[in-house]
């Protein structure tokens, strides 16, 4: 595969820079942007594939990890929640790191950073090493959380927004993928008898070789630059913080169930190591392969009705799990917590497909049209998306320390399936109440034109 070449280098910075990116013009997109564009989605993907397996590695160490470590349930949970956390807060820089140094120059330095909690845990996984090096290894591992905000801020200006809903959902479902591929590799060592550290060592080369395809392969563009007053006025956006919380919902759920189910199933059900992972891989799995769908239905139905319904159903999958906990059925409460797994992969791909349209909505709202309107909603957007994902991801804290409590508390997972569904119902109000409800009296003749005008309904982002 011979690198591309797609646009002249600029002379003043070397290295592969576009200097013209204009994905909304038709003729530009089909002659030339698109294959440049998908190019870059293919090698992003790489990247923050392999991010979010280092991210989520402690999540199959802590399967690994005996009597002989002296772990208590509560000190396991405590490692993969604080993974979560750091990769959660480091979702911020990261997003504004791609104007900074190029969305190829940052792929390439956020996968080579990901060498770093490799190789510590790699060195440090024995009987022995005490609990706080373990949690520092562990809260390493976040900086692959921190690669799906680059990455998405990356392909966000990549593609137009007709496109974004499947670019979106196609580019974090294949870094999802990351967690279930992790698991499914932690089994096959546990069932060959190995241990952490040949776990650790296979991902090693492969971090190396991500590092390079970004390199020869992947393209900066140059009119991408960090826009302080875009960042002010996200943070001052109220639908940003109102996509943080409903996102909390979807990628929260994710990443938070997919640190802990390993962990339930062990602590509540008794399971093993190895019959614990010939599982845990299933939901993450299913809700990766999912989350383009999720971005496709968004792109054709609008997010915020897909995202509706996707917490009602949500909903109702924790309701069973809540019901199989007290009955104690593991066949139950598996399924049931594998089909969670799903919706909130499903919700992944809707919800963040609301966010380019949200803001494009806001556009036409104060007057802009065309061309000015697509680039203030990529302004916007590409600012307020790190900030969407650093809250969602503290969801997964959330629900690991729920998990914690519960435990500790009840002596089973019940109690932090119970708030969960109270959440999932809190989503569903808000999703309607702000994105959905029709002014008082408002026909859909009249809706279609004061959405433009008044910002009252966002029933089609």
């Amino acid at each position: 595969m011979t690198p591309p070449s797609t646009a002249p280098a600029s002379s003043s910075r070397g290295g592969r820079w576009i200097e013209r990116w204009d994905p909304e013009d038709e003729t530009f997109w089909k002659e030339t942007g698109e294959k440049v564009a998908r190019r870059n989605l293919l090698f992003s993907v790489l990247s923050e594939h392999i991010g979010f397996s280092v991210w989520t590695v402690w999540s199959v160490m802590v399967l690994f990890m005996g009597p002989e470590y002296g772990l208590t349930p509560a000190d396991k949970f405590v490692l993969v929640s604080m993974a979560t956390l750091v990769g959660a807060i480091v979702r911020v820089p990261y997003t504004f790191a791609v104007a900074i140094f190029g969305g190829r120059n940052w792929t390439v330095v956020s996968a080579s950073l990901l060498l770093i909690p490799t190789v510590a845990a790699f060195v440090v996984m024995e009987p022995g090493t005490s609990f706080t090096t373990f949690l520092l290894c562990a809260m390493l591992t976040g900086v692959g959380g921190g690669n799906f905000a680059s990455s998405m801020t990356n392909i966000n200006a990549f593609f137009p927004l007709r496109k974004k809903g499947w670019a979106l959902g196609l580019n974090a479902g294949g870094g999802n993928i990351g967690v279930p591929v992790m698991q499914l590799i932690g089994l096959a060592v546990i069932g060959a008898g190995g241990g952490p550290r040949v776990l650790l060592g296979i991902y090693i080369p492969l971090i190396v070789v991500a590092a390079v395809l970004a390199a020869v392969y992947m393209d900066n563009i140059a009119s991408l630059k960090n826009d302080s007053g875009a960042a002010k006025e996200a943070v001052r956006a109220g639908h940003t913080w109102i996509m943080a919380f409903l996102y909390v919902g979807t990628f929260g759920s994710f990443i938070g169930y997919s640190f802990a189910f390993g962990l339930v199933l062990q602590t509540q059900f008794g399971r093993t190591p190895l019959q614990a992972a010939y599982v845990t891989f299933i939901g993450p799995l299913l809700g990766s392969l999912i989350r383009p769908v999720g971005g496709a239905l968004a792109d054709r139905y609008g997010g915020a009705k897909i995202t509706l319904w996707n917490y009602v159903a949500m909903a109702a999958a924790t309701g069973v799990v809540v019901l199989a906990s007290l009955r104690e059925s593991l066949p139950l409460f598996t399924a049931a917590f594998i089909v969670l797994f799903v919706l909130s992969g499903l919700g992944n791909g809707s919800s963040f497909k609301m966010i380019p349209g949200i803001f494009q909505n806001k556009a036409l709202a104060m007057g802009l049209r065309g061309e000015e309107a697509a680039a203030y909603g990529r302004r916007l957007s590409g600012a307020s998306m790190g900030l969407i994902g650093a809250v969602g991801a503290v969801g997964g804290l959330g629900i690991n320390m729920a998990f914690r409590q519960s435990f500790l508390t009840v002596g089973s997972g019940t109690g932090a399936f119970v708030a969960f569904l109270v959440f999932y119902g809190l989503c569903f109000v808000v999703t309607w109440a702000v994105y959905l409800r029709r002014p008082a009296g408002q026909d859909r003749a009249t809706e279609a034109t004061t959405e433009t005008k008044s910002q009252l309904s966002y029933a089609e982002v």
